[in-house]
């Protein structure tokens, strides 16, 4: 299967205008999360009791009566904690509402009006947005009286509903629907680049995003960890459309991780496999370290073309030749290797041309004669491998795949075909065709 065929839940190939753009907003804890993965059939946005789980905003397609449409998940805005994670956070949210066509204000039915609620309320009425106002949390319809306490904030009738169990979700659609404009800015089409940013925690996955974007997309902080879902942005440069996937950090032990944590790497694992190209992340203040290796082992069993990138370049205390040669002996798909610094913007714009080339190669397709040829130079370069007076013979061969590229070698008996002389084909094969960084699968076939 190809890789174009791995979708996220919650993804969509339409390409298309879509019908606007809804972005939850809320105190936190209210149910923002629960309410998105109800409203789109998916399980996208990670959920979990802990306050605070979602932070950036993340986008995800969903569709009602035949309109398709993009729910924008927000983290909680609590403005009366002064920390800087909590400030950014807020920031992430208005930065949602004003992006938004339509507003749905959610609020936890059970605790009545908070504080906290007043103060959102207070910044969608500035906003001048369509607000819904939508009090959660009533999973029972007998309940519904406790969301006329919500009158006082001044935003509307309030609409009772349970994000857990779905009731009322299907009166919250048709009036987002009825508010939407028609049409906006499409979403990423199926000839996009998609590109999954991976790595340790703390690398500087999301300073990099950022500076690809030219502007604040996602939180960036030194607390590792910030990250805690895929966030999926469009980019277009010239006719080129990009769609950059921020991921959580993978760490050691992932059997171990309990938690926020276990569903935040499971969003990672999943970018991975819906990625064309990966972007593995080295800190290059500390240099190639064994887990920069396990992370770049989840792209090559993702069967995603691979970029080395060393970031913090500005404050490294290598030489990037130096490094080079161990991460191309160290790393299977013997990637290219970039420094850049996402701070100064050192080697950032030449990204997204390794990222074109790449995806060129992952694309691209070897003739038949070129790749008879190739077999032909090999069996001259290398005596092959025997067993019992039978000696390994390569018969022909041709490419049967692309995206990523998949060879087909038909040999006189498969038997004789050992691991390291497999290993071998493989690596002449991406040098002679210029692979480096590409996944390349052969197929031994005996006759």
């Amino acid at each position: 299967m190809r890789k174009r065929d791995k979708r996220d839940e919650g993804q969509s190939e339409l390409g298309g205008p879509l019908a606007g753009r809804v972005a939850i907003v809320g105190f936190p804890n209210v149910g923002k999360s629960t309410l998105v993965n109800r409203l789109t059939g998916s399980r996208s946005a990670v959920v979990h009791e802990t306050s605070g789980v979602t932070r950036d905003r993340k986008e995800l397609l969903c569709d009602w009566n035949g309109q398709n449409f993009l729910l924008i998940d927000t983290g909680g805005v609590d403005l009366g904690d002064s920390s800087p994670l909590t400030r950014a956070i807020a920031e992430q949210a208005r930065a949602a509402i004003s992006e938004a066509d339509v507003v749905v204000f959610l609020v936890d039915a059970t605790l009545g009006v908070t504080a906290g609620d007043e103060e959102v309320a207070e910044i969608l009425r500035t906003a001048r947005k369509p607000v819904l106002l939508a009090a959660n949390k009533i999973d029972d319809p007998s309940q519904d009286i406790r969301a006329l306490d919500f009158h006082r904030l001044g935003l509307g009738d309030p609409l009772p509903i349970s994000a857990l169990h779905g009731l009322g979700s299907g009166d919250l659609l048709d009036r987002m629907v009825e508010l939407l404009p028609g049409e906006t800015a499409p979403i990423a089409g199926a000839e996009a680049i998609r590109v999954a940013i991976l790595g340790r925690p703390n690398v500087g996955k999301s300073s990099l995003l950022n500076a690809l974007l030219g502007q604040e997309r996602v939180i960036v902080s030194d607390l590792p960890g910030t990250t805690r879902d895929s966030i999926d942005t469009r980019l277009i440069r010239g006719e080129q459309e990009f769609l950059l996937i921020d991921t959580a950090g993978l760490r050691r032990k992932r059997k171990h991780r309990q938690g926020i944590e276990y569903y935040s790497e499971l969003r990672a694992l999943e970018a991975a496999e819906r990625a064309d190209v990966a972007l593995v992340l080295i800190d290059s203040e500390e240099g190639l370290v064994e887990q920069d290796l396990n992370v770049a082992d989840v792209a090559r069993k993702a069967q995603c073309a691979t970029l080395v990138v060393l970031a913090k370049w500005d404050i490294s205390r290598f030489v990037a030749d130096e490094m080079r040669p161990e991460i191309q002996r160290r790393v299977r798909q013997r990637p290219t290797v970039r420094a850049v610094s996402a701070k100064t913007g050192r080697g950032v714009g030449r990204l997204l041309d390794d990222i074109e080339e790449l995806f060129a190669r992952y694309n691209g397709r070897v003739t038949t004669g070129e790749l008879n040829r190739f077999l032909g130079d090999l069996t001259e370069a290398r005596q092959a491998p025997a067993r019992d007076r039978r000696r390994l013979k390569m018969l022909y061969g041709a490419q049967v795949q692309v995206r990523p590229p998949r060879f087909r070698i038909h040999v006189n008996d498969s038997t004789l075909v050992t691991r390291d002389y497999g290993y071998w084909v493989e690596n002449e094969l991406r040098e002679r065709f210029k692979l480096e960084g590409v996944p390349v699968t052969i197929d031994f076939i005996g006759r």
